[in-house]
């Protein structure tokens, strides 16, 4: 049980250098960006109250949750421990999952639902099967979360052909930039290390080959798909 809270004991790791800052936080920079929650949170709360008294109460919720967020996200990327993950993405979901609770469209509701407390107790229980379920494959959980997330997106998108409010009309689109840009820095972020663990491993491997990184389609644009080209002869490879 000790063993899961131990430091890098999550099969994850991120592309930042561990312990570059500190001998006692694996992710320096993650982790500090983390108390951005700790931030907006509180003003949120506090810019919110009065549509939440006459709306509902439960709008606080996101907020206080998104505080959890913020903590457990600084503990996972200090420790980069299995119980710092499973705490970093349960409270996603579960914030999420408020989050349809209170605002998701009753135009959009599942034909058989015909309310929000209905709906309201389909999203717990999906919650409650989703956050077990979390426990069998940890690898997978931020793809699952990425999976809500396009569903939102999908939802915000239809949402957005019948308003005529020019504000909400560009903060939705602020926020699909936003959500675009966090996805593709996370997939850099995981793919990124991948394509420069090959890179190493060439360079220890086969040097003779003189393995470098050039970008598709073009290796003078600034992004582009990474890959390992070979410069080297293979046949000047030395052998005993």
């Amino acid at each position: 049980m000790a063993g899961v809270f131990s430091y890098e004991s999550s099969e994850i790791d991120w592309c930042e250098d561990n312990y570059r800052h500190s001998e006692h936080v694996v992710e320096s920079f993650n982790t500090m960006s983390s108390f951005i929650f700790f931030i907006i949170s509180p003003i949120m709360l506090y810019l919110l109250h009065p549509y939440a008294k006459e709306r509902s109460l439960a709008i606080h919720l996101v907020w206080v949750m998104m505080i959890f967020v913020g903590l457990f996200s600084a503990y996972f990327h200090m420790t980069l421990s299995f119980v710092g993950q499973m705490l970093d993405e349960l409270s996603i979901l579960w914030v999420l999952a408020v989050g349809y609770a209170v605002w998701f469209p009753r135009r959009l509701f599942p034909s058989f639902i015909k309310d929000r407390s209905t709906f309201s107790k389909l999203v717990l229980v999906i919650t409650v099967i989703s956050s077990v379920s979390s426990f069998v494959k940890p690898t997978a959980n931020a793809y699952a979360l990425n999976c809500f997330g396009l569903h939102l997106l999908y939802t915000l998108i239809v949402e957005m052909k019948c308003c005529t409010d020019q504000k909400a009309l560009r903060l939705a689109k602020l926020s699909i930039a936003l959500w675009v840009l966090a996805i593709s820095c996370w997939l850099g972020d995981r793919f990124g290390c991948i394509l420069a663990s090959p890179y190493l491993d060439a360079n220890y491997e086969i040097p003779y080959s003189l393995p470098g990184l050039q970008y598709w389609p073009c290796d003078r644009w600034a992004v582009g798909l990474p890959h390992i080209v070979l410069k080297g002869n293979p046949k000047t490879e030395k052998r005993c």
